[in-house]
């Protein structure tokens, strides 16, 4: 750990104006970025005596080992910039509340000829109206699917609606009545986008409306002994009830508000956000985080609005009103900025009395529920993790704590197509923004030890090359240009480098660091057959015990590992089989195949294709799609892949095609289903 003192900015140095701030470890990282109305008076805070500063505080600036400001021009550009860094950074001593996906809307494709509706994340396209937010996903799935009884417009996606075109046949949907089907003429274009634009009346308000007349007709039909007609209206009716009783009515209907509340103890806090759109509780939405840094109930606040609206600018994605438990401490600032974000004025306040304050008030017991949930679902997990990193870190005698575990895996199949992977834990957890892919040809190729020997190699030949290449760290003013020389891909080491394998694995690994003079980062293997870890120039493994937490994690970061090699290995080797086959194809230039390669997507479109379907690509024409068609009909079926296939190397057994959502690692030996 850094001692303060050593990077002690000198206080005449330090300017008295407004500014942000970032501090950095001895790697260069950014472990912690702030603002403040004066930088020298909040600067010269972190360097007290250590006793009198908080906990987190103190871990931060013996963490850190220099610090450096810019200077802005007023308190509101000092709380963009404070996002704009925490964003792009994410330090590990800020709070973050955002994860990785946006807010999902119910959006409705008005510019298309055919409207679409769906549920749609991320920013404001052109001529789509948005209703929402909604939260979770599944509630405005599940609404939807209720509204596509009486509202039957076009769900599908651009391919299946050119496929049913085509086949004249629609999808599910169409043949259940939950879609209207204009793939196949079943309505005109002018009549389906009638009926999208009835969907948007009845999501922007006008649900009683479309209620009444349907109930209308149903009295209408039953008058008229059309029983049938009659009880499917009924059931319309009651759909579209169930939607309205989603969606309680709690405040006027003419408002829009997000509503905070927070429930906290000394480690962690709870945010709860009911989202209210005329006047009808939308979605709701909540975060448990780390107290990482000492703040103030303002600050926290302040933060927590910088993070939930700083991706969702523009339009309606903004609510009129915002109410928040605290009012922050910079209220003046963060309304301005809300304001530049919306395009229009944001009533920031904290409620005191009436029904807002009474629907907070339910807010905050979500929030306290929640908190209490996540501890007693969390408590274990946490310690499992902590005490599997220290009883890992004994085992192995590594002198400090394992911060950062890096495992690397070799695939292939009969030595082809040789790629690696390298997969990231810190604090136990998986860091899949740091996770690399390396393909190896060449004399590295020929076997496992001497591909391993390559990526170790070029991993930390890298990290040699930015560490010799990066500017000393030094405790200062910056320019507003400095984000332009961050912290580079490889440029902060591991504590331990894991293998996928046994003795040669380990020993190709610690020869390649020892070739590049490095000494401070610990090797060891994990071989499959009996677990056993491996460690440099030992005669014997190490056995950890099978019911061992440190075991686990091994095994799960080496499952992780496992798994991103296989999927980068299997792209690999479809993308060459297709390029090789087209290679074959005489008067096939690179455009037209790669415009064949965009049409059809894959070698199996590709082998089913007729003629004609040749001749819909762009460019492709008579006698060319005559040469496709016969070479193609010469490939043969692609042989799936098995864990006997001849050729798979130990070490690159199958594992799951798709990364998972989540950021927990996969248990123990889990595979999919084809192995």
């Amino acid at each position: 750990m850094a001692d303060p003192r050593s990077y002690r900015p000198r206080t005449q140095d330090i300017p008295t104006r407004p500014g942000v701030y970032r501090f950095r470890d001895p790697s260069g990282r950014v472990v912690y970025v702030g603002k403040a109305k004066n930088l020298r008076s909040r600067l010269s805070s972190y360097f007290v005596n250590p006793g009198q500063l908080g906990p987190k505080t103190h871990a931060m600036v013996h963490t850190a080992s220099s610090v450096e400001w810019t200077v802005v021009g007023s308190e509101l550009e000092a709380l963009q910039l404070e996002y704009t860094w925490i964003k792009e950074f994410t330090p590990r001593f800020n709070i973050v509340f955002r994860d990785d996906k946006s807010y999902p809307y119910l959006a409705v494709t008005m510019g298309e000829k055919y409207p679409r509706a769906q549920v749609m994340r991320g920013d404001r396209r052109k001529d789509v109206k948005y209703f929402g937010p909604f939260y979770p996903a599944r509630a405005i799935r599940e609404t939807l699917d209720t509204l596509l009884r009486v509202f039957p417009v076009r769900t599908c996606s651009a391919g299946v609606f050119r496929r049913a075109e085509q086949t004249g046949r629609p999808c599910l949907l169409g043949y259940i009545d939950k879609c209207a089907a204009p793939c196949v003429g079943r309505i005109s274009p002018e009549d389906h986008r009638e009926l999208a634009a009835e969907l948007c009346q009845f999501m922007g308000g006008e649900g009683t409306k479309f209620i009444r007349s349907l109930e209308r007709q149903m009295g209408e039909a039953a008058a008229a002994m059309e029983y049938e007609k009659a009880a499917r209206l009924r059931d319309d009716v009651e759909a579209l009830k169930r939607v309205f009783e989603r969606n309680a009515v709690v405040l006027a209907e003419d408002t829009e508000a997000d509503i905070f509340a927070l429930a906290e103890d000394e480690l962690e806090a709870a945010v709860q956000v009911f989202h209210v759109r005329n006047g009808r509780i939308r979605g709701q939405r909540g975060w448990v985080v780390e107290k990482v840094e000492d703040s103030t109930p303002g600050e926290f606040v302040t933060h927590l609005l910088q993070q939930v609206y700083g991706s969702d600018a523009g339009g309606d994605r903004l609510p009129r009103e915002i109410l928040v438990p605290i009012e922050p401490d910079d209220a003046t600032q963060l309304g301005e900025w809300l304001k530049s974000l919306r395009g229009a004025a944001v009533n920031l306040r904290v409620p005191r009395r009436g029904e807002k304050a009474a629907l907070m008030e339910t807010v905050r017991e979500n929030a306290e529920q929640a908190l209490r949930l996540h501890k007693s679902r969390r408590a274990g997990d946490i310690t499992t993790r902590s005490a599997a990193l220290q009883e890992l870190q004994e085992t192995l005698g590594v002198p400090t704590p394992l911060m950062r575990i890096e495992c690397y895996d070799i695939s292939h199949v009969g030595g082809t197509n040789v790629v690696a992977s390298m997969v990231v834990v810190e604090d136990g957890l998986p860091k899949k923004s740091d996770y690399r892919k390396f393909s190896i040809t060449g004399e590295a190729a020929r076997d496992d030890t001497s591909a391993m020997y390559d990526v170790i190699t070029r991993r930390f030949r890298r990290y040699l090359e930015e560490q010799t290449n990066a500017t000393p760290l030094v405790s200062g003013e910056i320019g507003d240009d400095a984000a332009d020389a961050e912290v580079k891909k490889f440029a902060y080491p591991p504590s331990l480098v894991v293998v996928d394998g046994g003795p040669p694995q380990v020993a190709a690994a610690s020869r390649a660091l020892r070739d590049l003079g490095i000494d401070d980062v610990y090797v060891v293997g994990l071989a499959k057959r009996l677990e056993e870890v491996w460690l440099p120039d030992d005669e014997f493994p190490v056995i950890l015990p099978r019911a061992s937490q440190a075991l686990y994690l091994l095994q799960r970061v080496r499952d992780e590992a496992h798994r991103f090699a296989i999927t980068f290995h299997r792209r690999k080797r479809s993308q060459s089989m297709v390029a090789s086959v087209l290679d074959e194809v005489p008067g096939l230039g690179p455009a037209k195949r790669a415009a064949v390669l965009k049409h059809f997507g894959s070698l199996k479109r590709m082998r089913a294709a007729s003629r004609e379907d040749f001749l819909a690509v762009p460019g492709i024409g008579p006698s060319l799609a005559d040469s496709l068609t016969r070479t193609l009909a010469t490939v043969p079926a692609p042989v799936a892949d098995t864990p006997s296939e001849a050729g798979v190397s130990a070490d690159s057994a199958p594992a799951a095609e798709t990364v998972p959502s989540s950021d927990a690692l996969p248990e123990p030996g889990e595979r999919s289903p084809a192995d």
